[in-house]
Formats: C-alpha cells, structure tokens, sequence
C-alpha cells in the first residue's frame, strides 16, 4: 500500500492511497463466503457455491463492492498512522480507481487535530476574589440554621410577616377557573417569595376564614406567562417560633457543646467554601489567560457537531426535564434566537480549545493518570450524577466512556500545572496559595469549560469508512 498526506488547511487533510490488488485478497474472500451464506443457486448447497458461479450469477461487482468496503477502514487506519495524523470524525471517502485484478485507489478527506504549541505560561497573572468572613457572615449562617429548627404554634390573630398560613388558591384567566389552578391546603411562610407575586401583600393582615383576590403572573402550569385572577383564603395562621441561641441550642443542632464553639465551626466552614470559588476563579481565570496565549484552529466540522450536540442536549435534555421548550427559555432569557446561536458557538469554540490546548500540555508535561486517581474522578462523578459509584462504573464501561474518564483527568492535572505556574494575587494584593486539591478543582473546571467536546473527536467507527 502507498499513501500520500495532502494538507488542505491547518485542520483538515486529504489522504491519497494505493492498494495492490493482492492486498484484497483476505477481503474478496471474506465477501464470497458472506455471499455464499445470504445466497442459494440451485444444484448447489448453501455455503458451497463455487465463486466463478457468485460471479456469474450475482455479478464480480458485487463482490468487490463487499471486499472493497471491508477492507477500506483497514487501509485508512494503515494510512493514517503512517502519517502520524490525529484524526476527528468521520473521513470523506472517494472512490478514484478500481480495476478488477490490478489496482485500486481512493481518497479520504478528514478534519484532524491542529498542530499547536505551547508558549511559555509561567507570566501568567490573575487577580481573584480575596477570602473573607464577616461576623454579618457567621450570624447569618447561624440563623439559617436556627430557622432549619424553628417550630410552628397556630395563632388567633392576623397574618404578620414570617408566619406560616395555610391557604387555598384559585387562579381565573379571563374569568374561567383553571383546571390545574385550584390548590386546597398548601402551607406557605409570608415572605418567602416562593409562591406568587403579590401574595405576601394579600394575606398579610389575614386571620383563619379571612380572603383577598389580587393579580399576579402565573410561574407555570397551562397558563404560564399569563395574569390570573387569583383568590387566596387563609384557612389557619401559625407563628414560627425560633430557638432560643444559647449553648442548649448548639448541643441540639450540632455536635458543640457551646455556641460560641458552633459559631467558630460556622466560620470555618464559610473559609473553607469561600476558598474553593477562589480557587475554582483562579482556575477560570488562569485558563483564559492560556486560551488568550494559544492560537487554535478550530474544524469547522468539529465546531458544527459540538455545536449541534449542545443545542441537543439543551433544548432535549436540560429544558425537557423543566418542560419548556426553547422559545420559552429564551422569553425567560431575554435573548434573540441569534443571540443564543451566537453564545452557543462561542462556548463551543472556547470547549474545543481547551480540549485542545490541555491534551497538549498533557503530551508536553508527560503526564499520566493512575488508577487511584480516576478512581477518585469516578466517585466525584458519580456522586454529582446522582448514582451510586458501581451504577456509574457500570454505565462507563458499557459506554465506551473510560477513556473520556481518563482524559478529564489528565486535563485537570494539566490545568493544575499551569495555575502552580501562574502569580495569583487576591484583591487585597495578597499572593494566593492554593491548597492540596487544586487538580481535583480543575477537572470541575475543564469538564466545565470543555463539556460535551468529547462526543464531537470519536474516531469514525469501522462501518463508517465505506465507498462513496
């Protein structure tokens, strides 16, 4: 077999090869013996038909249309490691010359990836939030967690801010009753602002047998985006009743004996999660330094795929699941169905980079992932996903996607080399050190940045090279 790489622009190739006719053998072969068993001539069992009687019957080209198309992702691959190419998606194939006996010749047109260097990324700088913890702060996460153990008593009195009523709803739009807007006994806390708009100012000052009709938009249902008429009746009033903050309290919400103790665990945990987002922004801001550093060819094809596939699981997946369509999404959005076209390349453009960019410092730096560590990627992964680690193995394996796996990580562990180059300040002026899980913060990001890149770079399976 002869081959010859034909650069069409930095993305794409045009792959010319040659194929001696002996080469085919093995697959003419195999095509008189799949036709030998679909077929049946009579005087002749089933699997014994001589091939000179396939030929005479069926025709020589359908025989080598068979051996052809067999045998053309074979010499593609040879083609394509004898080229030392990195090749996306599916090929274009052509068939140019195919004569029986003596030769044949095709072309295979494929994106792959660009050729990209890596310039030198210690200059990085970032600037990041700075990590502060207010006593405003700490009192506020206290009291979340009083409210979480705050108790209800009814009352004989009017509604009043905080308390929780029981009330009955009927929605009418244009003066007929909903179907699905008649709701008995639903139990709201005034001020939550998670029912209606306008229905805080509606009961408020309501006792039990008490009503008001107000207008509000509907937030969903079969009249989402409408005004509805709506009358609420507050059937009973109960006052929310907060423990007192004491040292009794901390030994019933947690496992300190004091409250100045719960206060101090409060505080740390504030630290503790206010440092991983400055360590996620420093994470965010060093990769954009790095995609800004790098130029990247993108394949057009590539970017199409990446940017259909994400509309797919947008408008399929993630809107599905909240049952509004894309118009809708994009009414709550306030954007143009061009806006959002233009957005979404955008994030498809910035994936690819990263994709591309990070599995080169992969090569660069040499670096390799060992089982312990994707066995912790697959337990984060699993965990976020809402399954169980051996549910989300089994999923993996069963889809192929271990060696998608097996990239996350090795990006994230690139990405953490480039932010352990990089001077990161906070906003006080303060040089950043970021702590022992910084690799396991730049997968978050690089899956992040990069989400879905992985389906658009398959490989063109086996019986997806065929004759055209």
């Amino acid at each position: 077999m002869k081959s010859a790489v034909e650069t069409l622009n930095p993305t794409r190739v045009r792959l010319s090869i040659e194929v001696p006719f002996e080469e085919l053998k093995d697959s003419l072969d195999a095509a008189y013996k799949k036709i030998n068993q679909q077929v049946t001539v009579k005087g002749f069992r089933k699997g014994k038909i001589p091939n000179r009687v396939i030929d005479q019957r069926f025709g020589r080209g359908a025989v080598l249309e068979e051996a052809v198309n067999d045998a053309l992702p074979k010499f593609y691959t040879e083609a394509v490691n004898e080229g030392e190419l990195n090749p996306l998606g599916q090929p274009e194939v052509d068939i140019t010359e195919l004569k029986d006996g003596e030769l044949l010749a095709f072309t295979a047109e494929v994106d792959i990836r660009p050729s990209i260097e890596i310039p030198d990324y210690s200059g990085i700088e970032v600037e990041v939030d700075a990590v502060t913890v207010s006593d405003e702060d700490v009192e506020k996460a206290v009291e979340d967690l009083r409210g979480r153990f705050a108790s209800t008593n009814p009352v004989e009195r009017a509604a009043e801010d905080g308390d929780v009523v029981t009330i009955d709803l009927e929605a009418k739009v244009d003066g007929e009753v909903l179907e699905d807007g008649v709701a008995e006994g639903v139990s709201y806390t005034i001020g939550s602002g998670e029912l209606l708009e306008g229905i805080d100012d509606a009961v408020k000052g309501l006792e039990a047998g008490g009503e008001a009709t107000f207008t509000s938009q509907l937030k969903g249902g079969s009249a989402e985006g409408k005004d509805a008429e709506v009358t609420v009746k507050v059937t009973a009033v109960a006052a929310r009743e907060l423990p007192e903050l004491d040292d009794d309290f901390a030994q019933m919400a947690s496992e300190f004996d004091t409250l100045e103790e719960l206060r101090a665990d409060s505080r740390k945990r504030l630290e503790n999660m206010k440092q991983y987002d400055q360590a996620t922004q420093a994470q965010e801001r060093v990769l954009d330094k790095l995609i800004e550093l790098v130029e990247v060819p993108i394949p057009e094809n590539l970017l199409a795929d990446e940017v259909k596939t994400r509309k797919h699981n947008l408008e399929h997946h993630q809107l599905g699941q909240m049952g509004i369509d894309l118009a809708k999404y994009l009414e709550i959005q306030g954007k143009t169905e061009e806006e959002f076209d233009q957005e979404t390349s955008e994030q498809a453009v910035k994936g690819i980079k990263t994709q591309f960019i990070l599995d080169e410092l992969v090569n660069k730096e040499k670096l390799n992932v060992n089982q312990e560590e994707l066995t912790e990627h697959l337990m984060r992964r699993a965990q976020s996903s809402g399954m169980s680690p051996d549910q989300f193995a089994q999923a993996v394996v069963e889809g192929g996607q271990v060696p998608m796996l097996v990239g996350e990580v090795a990006r994230g562990k690139a990405l953490a080399v480039v932010v352990e180059a990089a001077t990161v300040k906070d906003t006080n002026g303060e040089l950043v050190e970021l702590d022992d899980d910084e690799d396991e913060t730049a997968e978050t990001v690089e899956a992040d940045a990069a989400a879905e890149g992985e389906s658009a770079e398959d490989e063109a399976p086996k019986d997806a090279v065929e004759a055209k």
